[in-house]
């Protein structure tokens, strides 16, 4: 399984971006899949993650904010990130967890999210 992660940027507070995880090779076998976040000087968090039948869930951070939504025939998971704030900047990852696995085992490069006036 392959990801490849876009979308990140520059953007103001209040402000809105939209990444996009697009997915390729053995995609069926993918189960779950998810956003992380590293910000500097901070552990990786998970931010939403979307399971195959379609329950989401989100870090309490951005509930209400951010939401992770998938398309299931251009095979990509997106996380429309709304009102965001100084603090939702860092470099954001999607990663796939495959049926059985116990963690994501495959992750994408990851792209620069900044929040700045």
């Amino acid at each position: 399984v392959q990801l490849q992660a876009s979308g990140g940027g520059l953007v103001q507070p209040g402000g809105s971006l939209r990444l996009s995880c697009a997915a390729s090779g053995r995609i069926f076998s993918i189960n779950e899949m998810g956003w992380y976040r590293r910000a500097p000087g901070q552990q990786r968090e998970l931010v939403a993650r979307i399971i195959s039948g379609g329950t989401t869930n989100y870090a309490d951070s951005v509930k209400g904010r951010f939401t992770i939504s998938r398309d299931k025939f251009k095979k990509t998971v997106d996380l429309q990130m709304d009102s965001l704030k100084p603090e939702d900047t860092a470099l954001y990852y999607c990663a796939a967890k495959v049926l059985g696995a116990s963690d994501y085992e495959y992750w994408g490069q990851g792209t620069l999210v900044t929040v700045s006036s």
